[in-house]
């Protein structure tokens, strides 16, 4: 006789891993939030009983006192929600001009690392070994009391041609300011970059290809150059230049660059671009070797095999590292507040909050801001990542 088949009777409710992790996950999400409705429903009894205000009503009252710096239109009759707009511009403006200048900097010394040439080798060495075990705060006191404070007065400005002035409130360089017909010099400019960016990925495809090369940064660099330079002539050159001029005690017209913008780029350039170099230099050693030894029998140049070869294959390591110091880079920028930088740090959390108290909302707008910015950062180096990994055959 066959015996019959045994029917598998299915596990109960609580016997099913998938039910029990929804549960424990619910039980988790449950236990956060009441953990932080406790947090802000004590923070709140506490505060009402102490006659502290709460809310966001302080934005649109006047703030009463100036900034430094500011890149939108600002006085002391502005109200507090305006120094949060100018303290985040400060902010946006040293990290982007940080990540881009600490970027050049870490990949020249990173390269540099693996020059034949001996003096240029140690060269990079000691300075990646010096400057990222250098505290980044020291570093900023370094070129802002000890560098940019010792330049000379006014009157004195180190000066190039007339037109660049130097001195110790700051640097002062020639300014464009637009009129009529400005417009359509903008359009080319934003036309010329639109047109690089189809010509790099058409040249990327063409050589996948073909295996054929195309000239692509000289190429881009005729098309950046050229087309604004035709609209600029078109439209009549409608830009005059200011020039900045010496006024009783100080320079006034063009464009002023404050010195403790510049300690602190400088500061953040330097030290992370040690580390970003600490990244290019992990990065091309993770390359096999055997390749650039490929290469050079092939008879390529050096500079080919680290175009062609080193740096694309450098990248999958390179990317990943270089999130983290940007991120970092903008965290680090809080420090401006030891040398008197206006970023939102500074205006928004030190004397907005000083003069408001409403220290709750002040520090949950400012956490909200750095986590976007980074959040950000990251969103964009991901999908730069996912484009240059190592594709898979089928």
């Amino acid at each position: 006789m066959s015996e019959k088949p045994q029917v598998k009777s299915s596990p109960s409710f609580f016997n099913n891993p998938r039910n029990r992790s929804l549960i424990y996950q619910f039980l988790l999400l449950a236990g956060l939030a009441y953990f932080f409705y406790g947090i802000i429903n004590n923070t709140l009894v506490n505060m009402e009983a102490r006659g502290i205000k709460s809310g966001y009503d302080f934005l649109f009252t006047t703030a009463g006192f100036d900034i430094l710096m500011s890149l939108i239109p600002y006085d002391a009759t502005y109200t507090y929600g305006r120094t949060f707009v100018v303290g985040l511009l400060n902010t946006i403006l040293v990290s982007t001009i940080g990540i881009v200048l600490a970027t050049i900097v870490g990949f020249l010394m990173g390269v540099a690392h693996f020059s034949k040439n001996w003096l240029i080798r140690k060269l990079a060495v000691a300075y990646i070994e010096t400057f990222r075990n250098i505290p980044l705060l020291l570093q900023i006191f370094f070129w802002y009391f000890a560098v940019l404070a010792t330049l000379p007065g006014a009157r004195q400005s180190l000066s190039i041609g007339e037109a660049i002035f130097l001195n110790v409130r700051g640097l002062y360089l020639p300014g464009l300011i637009a009129e009529p017909g400005a417009g359509f010099v903008y359009a080319a400019i934003g036309l010329a970059f639109t047109a690089i960016i189809f010509l790099v990925r058409w040249a990327r495809k063409r050589q996948n290809d073909t295996g054929q090369q195309f000239p692509v940064f000289l190429t881009s660099l005729g098309i950046l150059v050229g087309l604004p330079l035709v609209a600029l002539l078109l439209s009549g050159i409608p830009f005059v230049w200011d020039f900045p001029a010496l006024k009783g005690f100080n320079f006034r017209g063009g464009i002023t660059i404050i010195p403790e913008l510049m300690a602190l780029v400088l500061a953040l350039t330097v030290y992370t671009g040690a580390f970003i170099a600490e990244a290019v230099r992990a990065g091309v050693q993770a390359v096999p070797h055997g390749q650039t030894e490929a290469a050079r029998s092939l008879g390529l140049k050096e500079s080919k095999i680290m175009k062609l070869i080193i740096v694309p294959q450098a990248m999958r390591v390179i990317v990943p590292l270089l999130n983290s110091e940007y991120q970092s880079l903008v965290k680090n920028s809080t420090l401006a507040t030891a040398i008197g930088y206006p970023d939102l740090f500074t205006v928004f959390v030190g004397t907005t909050l000083n003069q408001t108290g409403q220290a709750i909302e002040i520090v949950f707008m400012t956490m909200a801001v750095y986590f976007v910015i980074n959040m950000s950062i990251s969103f964009v180096m991901n999908r730069f990542n996912a484009s240059v990994e190592l594709a898979e055959r089928n």
